[in-house]
C-alpha cells in the first residue's frame, strides 16, 4: 500500500474439469422430463413434482452438462462473485457453469446474501447456472418467495443503514417437490388415507405468483423394475448437448450485442419479434391462454419456451407444434 514492497504477478490458473460429470444416459424411462429437461436449456425455469425416487434429483444435476461452457466474459464475471465470497478455490477460474444445492435448512439470508459484509448468496453464486432447490416446499415460508425478484430482474438487491448492494443473479431455478407430504399421491397402495386434500394443503404453500414464474411443470412419474432393467437410453449428455449448443449458438446471434443471452431473457416487442407464432400457433396459444386462465406473465413465457424448442428443432419461426409443446410444459394449476 505504501509503494514500498514489490507484488509479484499473479499466475493464471484455470481449474480443472471433471471428467466424471454425470451422464443423462443414466436415467432410465422418463423420456418426456428429459425432453423438458433440454427444452429448459434456453434459461427456462423448471418445476418437477414427483414420488421420491423418481429421478427428480438426478436429472437436475445433469442439466449443466447439458449447458454450453462458458466463454471467458462470462468465466470472469463468476470468478469475481466467487472472489467476493471467498469461494474461488486456489485463484482457479472456471469454465464449468455454477450448480448450487442449498440445503431446504437455509435462511433467507443465504439464499438471496447476507451477514455483517453482506456477502453474495446463493442466487449470485449460481449466476449463469444452476439453482436446483431440492424439496422446495420444506424450505421455510417466505424463503422461496425471496427469489420473485431476482428471477425477474436477474439481480440480488439488499438495503442497509450504511450500504446499498447489488450482485448479478441471472440463475436459472430448477426446483423438485413431492406431490403431497408423503409422497405417493398416485399410489394408492403407499399413500396416506387423506389423498386429495394432503395434495391441496402441501402444495398451496407454494404461492402464485412464484408459481407463474416457473416456465415448464413437469410431472415425473415413479419408474417401475421392468423400466430400470431396460438398456441405456441411446442418446447421453454429450448428443442432447449438442443440440443445445446449436440452439443457443442461434440465440447468440439472433441477440448480438443486446446484452442478452438466452430466449428466456426476452422481453415486449423483441419477445414479439422473435417469438410471435404462425397463424394455428397464435390461434392456439390465445384458446388454451383463455381456458386455462394464464397471467400475462404466463403467456409471454409459454411464448419463450415455444422459440427454444423451435430452435432446438432448427426451425425459423414458432409453428402451431412447438407452442402446443410449450403449453403441454404449463398445464398444472396452482393449488393455493
Amino acid at each position: 500500500m505504501k509503494g514500498v514492497p514489490v507484488l509479484s504477478p499473479p499466475e493464471p490458473r484455470v481449474a480443472a474439469v471433471s471428467r466424471n460429470a454425470p451422464d443423462l444416459r443414466d436415467v432410465k424411462g422418463q423420456e418426456s422430463a428429459k425432453r423438458a429437461l433440454e427444452s429448459a436449456t434456453g434459461g427456462h425455469n423448471l418445476l418437477m413434482i414427483g414420488p421420491p425416487g423418481a429421478g427428480k434429483s438426478m436429472m437436475a444435476q445433469r442439466l449443466p452438462g447439458l449447458l454450453p461452457a462458458l466463454d471467458a466474459r462470462e468465466a470472469l464475471e463468476i470468478s469475481m462473485i466467487q472472489s467476493l465470497a471467498g469461494t474461488l478455490d486456489g485463484g482457479a477460474i472456471s469454465r464449468t457453469r455454477p450448480f448450487r444445492n442449498p440445503h431446504h435448512s437455509a435462511s433467507m439470508a443465504a439464499l438471496i446474501c447476507g451477514g455483517v459484509k453482506v456477502k453474495p448468496g446463493e442466487v449470485s453464486l449460481s449466476h449463469l447456472g444452476v439453482l436446483f432447490l431440492d424439496e422446495l416446499l420444506e424450505f421455510q415460508r417466505g424463503v422461496p418467495d425471496s427469489l420473485r425478484q431476482p428471477i425477474e430482474t436477474g439481480v440480488a438487491v439488499v438495503a442497509r443503514a450504511n450500504a446499498h448492494v447489488r450482485y448479478p443473479a441471472r440463475f436459472q431455478l430448477v426446483a423438485a417437490m413431492n406431490p403431497c407430504r408423503c409422497g405417493y399421491l398416485s399410489d394408492s397402495a403407499l399413500g396416506c388415507g387423506r389423498a386429495p386434500k394432503c395434495a391441496t394443503d402441501y402444495q398451496s404453500r407454494i404461492s402464485g405468483p412464484l408459481f407463474d414464474r416457473i416456465d415448464l411443470h413437469v410431472e415425473v412419474m415413479g419408474v417401475s423394475a421392468s423400466e430400470l432393467n431396460l438398456p441405456s437410453s441411446a442418446e447421453g449428455s454429450a448428443e442432447v448437448a449438442a443440440r443445445v449448443a446449436q440452439a443457443r449458438s442461434i440465440q447468440r446471434e439472433r441477440f448480438g450485442d443486446d446484452g442478452i443471452r438466452t430466449n428466456a431473457e426476452a422481453e415486449g416487442e423483441l419477445l414479439d419479434r422473435i417469438a410471435t407464432p404462425d397463424a394455428g400457433g397464435a390461434k392456439l396459444l390465445t384458446e388454451a391462454a383463455d381456458r386455462m386462465k394464464q397471467s400475462a406473465r404466463g403467456y409471454h413465457r409459454v411464448l419463450k419456451v415455444a422459440r427454444t424448442i423451435a430452435d432446438l428443432s432448427g426451425a425459423d419461426a414458432v409453428s402451431k407444434t412447438h407452442v402446443a409443446e410449450a403449453l403441454s410444459y404449463r398445464r398444472l394449476t396452482h393449488l393455493a
